[in-house]
């Protein structure tokens, strides 16, 4: 399956697009969907609160993903 994850800010900058797409076969879930980015951008495992958004809603490590669902990466915010 062919996941288009959206990019924000500092994980825009690592992956080097707004958009990418992923190609996973089987089940996935967020927890894998991290392990496959992070293995193919070890920069992003730097980042510390790297969250997953599944259509719109903070997605927990076992939520499943279909190729339909909304994926946005959701780095880390800083500011005062």
């Amino acid at each position: 399956m062919i996941i288009d994850i959206l990019l924000f800010g500092i994980t825009k900058d690592i992956i080097g697009s707004e958009r990418y797409a992923l190609e996973l076969e089987g089940d996935v879930t967020v927890a894998r969907l991290k392990e496959a980015l992070t293995s193919e951008f070890p920069q992003l495992i730097k980042l510390k609160s790297l969250l997953v958004a599944v259509n719109n809603e903070y997605g927990q490590p076992d939520t499943n993903i279909s190729s339909t669902d909304e994926i946005a990466l959701i780095p880390p915010v800083s500011g005062g």
